[in-house]
């Protein structure tokens, strides 16, 4: 197995891409923390199918959006584990709103979860790998919109285009240390969260025309590029995205989508 004693942090564990990772990297040996907002039914079910999987881990209840809170994780989840060697930071929110309704605590909300938690989870990872002297993997769950303007949603993309620089730097201050960082960047992903669109054949029906091969990614096509990433076989590669879009970068037209809110984990 790929990730025999090896062991992974995947922040928003308890749902979608999330549990996908989770459960991805528990099929292939490693001991997963399964970390989401709440130890509840969700992620305790990710824990669940980590074991029918015959991995093994644990769950733990940590808000990335407070810096506290994710120090405390990667602390806690040293302690249980033994170490850390994989840091998926996969949390992620989105808030819709046009840009003179956007207000402060929503613009904060999104960029405290999806930009700062990553950054301060890395850097309380990278602390613990340096008490040992180890080298490890950085893998941020970005989006095709670090990339691509999506109107309607500018603290995300902001958040997202954060991602991508932060992971750049990185990549080079951390490659002394035998640290790799990279993204992995979805695009349409058919998961649970999503059930407003998938329901809404008026807006489904246009983004699959945009996507060259014609379906929504699963979240086992994320975790299978964070497998890939996490192993040795990707030793030699620090400071990338891979896009798992189906195309859709590279053919889209935006149309708005009419929800609120939603979670990218």
């Amino acid at each position: 197995m790929r990730f025999q004693d090896k062991v992974a942090l995947v922040t928003g564990a308890g749902q979608g891409i999330g549990r996908g990772i989770a459960v991805r990297l528990a099929l292939e040996g490693a001991k997963v923390i399964v970390a989401d907002l709440h130890d509840d039914a969700d992620s305790q079910r990710t824990l669940a199918l980590m074991h029918e999987a015959g991995g093994e881990g644990c769950v733990l209840a940590a808000d990335v959006g407070r810096v506290d809170a994710v120090r405390a994780m990667v602390a806690e989840g040293a302690r249980r584990m033994g170490r850390i060697d994989i840091l998926v930071n996969n949390a992620g929110v989105e808030h819709r709103a046009t840009f003179s309704e956007v207000t402060e605590s929503d613009y904060d909300r999104v960029l405290d979860i999806n930009l700062k938690g990553a950054f301060f989870a890395a850097q309380a990872f990278v602390r613990h790998l340096g008490e040992s002297g180890r080298g490890g993997r950085i893998i941020n769950i970005s989006s095709v919109h670090e990339e691509l303007p999506f109107p309607d949603f500018a603290s995300y993309s902001a958040s997202k285009g954060g991602i991508k620089m932060l992971m750049r730097n990185l990549a080079v201050e951390l490659a002394p240390l035998g640290i790799t960082v990279n993204n992995v960047a979805p695009g349409a992903i058919r998961t649970p969260i999503n059930a407003p669109l998938l329901d809404d054949p008026e807006l489904l029906e246009p983004l699959l025309a945009n996507i060259p091969l014609k379906r929504l990614g699963t979240p086992r096509d994320v975790a299978g590029a964070v497998a890939f990433l996490a192993s040795a076989d990707a030793d030699y590669i620090t400071g990338s995205t891979i896009y798992v879009d189906g195309g859709l970068l590279w053919d889209y037209t935006e149309k708005r989508v009419r929800t609120n809110e939603r979670k990218t984990d």
